[in-house]
C-alpha cells in the first residue's frame, strides 16, 4: 500500500462529518475517529512501517524506546514496536489505584531516548501530558510523531516545549477541507 493509498484508507474508515466537540474544547465540522483506523490490522501494519522509518531518521544517539498514551496510542506503539524491534512503553491517563499503582507501564532507564507516538494531534495537549510522565520516569523524550496532524496548533505547542514534532499525515493528506 502506498502512502497515498494509506491516507485514503484512513480517511474512508475514520473521517466523520457533523458537529463534534474535541478534547481541546473546540467544535469541529469533522472528527477523525482514531479507533476506526487503529483497530484495523490492514492499516496498522502499514502505520507500523511508517512510524519505524520515521523513528529511524532521528539524528543523534539512537532512539531506544517508543511510547504511546492510553488508549489510542497503544495499538500504534505496539505496531511500531513490532516493526522496529524497539521496546515500548504505555502511558496511562492516571495512576492505577491497585497493584503497582503505576502510570507508566514497561521499563525505562534514566536517559533513555524515547519517541512518543500519537494518534490524532489537535493542540498536542494529551501528548505533552504523556511527555511529563515519561520525563518524570527519567526518559529523554526526543520527539512526538502523530499519525494525523489536524494542523490546529499541535506542532507549535510541542516545538515550544522543545520537542521535535512530526506527523505521518496532515488533514490535507486525508483530503479534509473545512
Amino acid at each position: 500500500m502506498t502512502r497515498e493509498q494509506l491516507a485514503r484508507a484512513i480517511a474512508e474508515c475514520a473521517l466523520l462529518r457533523g458537529t463534534f466537540t474535541l478534547r481541546s474544547g473546540r467544535t469541529s465540522s469533522y472528527y477523525l475517529d482514531k479507533y476506526l483506523f487503529s483497530t484495523r490490522p490492514e492499516i496498522l501494519v502499514h502505520l507500523g512501517v511508517l512510524f519505524s522509518e520515521r523513528v529511524g531518521s532521528y539524528p543523534g544517539e539512537p532512539v531506544v524506546r517508543l511510547a504511546g498514551a492510553e488508549l489510542g496510542g497503544i495499538p500504534l506503539v505496539t505496531a511500531a514496536s513490532l516493526r522496529s524491534g524497539l521496546p515500548c512503553l504505555f502511558v496511562r491517563n492516571a495512576k492505577k489505584g491497585y497493584g503497582t499503582a503505576k502510570q507508566l507501564e514497561g521499563r525505562v532507564e534514566r536517559g533513555d531516548r524515547v519517541v512518543l507516538l500519537e494518534d490524532v494531534a489537535t493542540t498536542g495537549g494529551q501528548a505533552l501530558e504523556a511527555v511529563g510522565v515519561l520525563r518524570e520516569a527519567g526518559a529523554e523524550v526526543v520527539g512526538i510523531i502523530a499519525t494525523i496532524d489536524r494542523q490546529e496548533g499541535a506542532r507549535e505547542n510541542v516545538e515550544a516545549a522543545g520537542i521535535r514534532f512530526d506527523a505521518l499525515f496532515t488533514k490535507a493528506d486525508l483530503g479534509i477541507e473545512e
